[in-house]
């Protein structure tokens, strides 16, 4: 659940605060204090586990895995050159953290990379973030190849299993019918899977937001 502008007390005060701009997706979370590299930005705390949407980060490899922020955290936009990594892939859940990949300085809008955490996204988008790295549309990890993803400074365990066994499904690497994800990276999630419950990619009748079973 996001905080409103009418109903807003900062989460994190002294750490991080909500700059609430109009037009939809258009406000950020700013750091209060400058963050070096690899410090933790804040413990999450609070979580609440939800049904995937837009405002859920993915905690695990499962269709279920996944929690609300509760916190200005959810307010932490994309970059396809992030300075924020939400790092969940301890089974001690106290320590899932979200720590600065590079150095942040105060007044700096927090970012991090959507499919860093997100086999799927719930809704994707266009990408403006503007860098010269940027991909353009943001998917999920399903539509990239793991080096796009480890580029970008971490990834979680998760992600990374799930996309080696999709590169090692004897159909990726045969010149036959190659998975969608990688088929066709501009496809679009449509209809849920029955499976997984998380979407097929457009036209496909396997499913693009998990590797197939062959």
């Amino acid at each position: 659940m996001k905080p409103t502008q009418e109903s807003y007390t900062p989460s994190h005060p002294g750490l991080f605060a909500v700059a609430f701009k109009p037009g939809a997706f258009s406000s950020a979370c700013i750091a209060q204090k400058d963050f070096k590299a690899g410090e933790t930005i804040a413990r999450l705390e609070g979580l609440t586990v939800s049904p995937r949407s837009y405002t859920t980060v993915q905690c695990g490899p499962g269709p279920e895995d996944h929690i609300e922020l509760n916190s200005d955290l959810v307010y932490v936009n994309h970059s396809c050159e992030p300075n924020v990594a939400f790092d969940l892939s301890s089974p001690d859940r106290t320590q899932w953290h979200a720590r600065a990949l590079k150095p942040i300085h105060s007044g700096e809008p927090l970012t991090f990379f959507y499919p860093s955490t997100e086999w799927h996204m719930d809704q994707p988008f266009d990408c403006t973030c503007g860098t010269p790295s940027c991909l353009g549309k943001v998917q999920g990890a399903a539509f990239l190849k793991l080096d796009e993803l480890t580029a970008r400074g971490f990834v979680s365990p998760w992600i990374v299993d799930a996309v080696k066994q999709r590169d090692a499904s004897p159909l990726a690497n045969s010149g036959a019918a190659v998975h969608p994800a990688l088929q066709n990276p501009t496809a679009k999630a449509t209809t849920d899977c029955e499976s997984c419950g998380l979407g097929y990619a457009g036209g496909a009748n396997v499913c693009g937001c998990r590797p197939p079973a062959y």
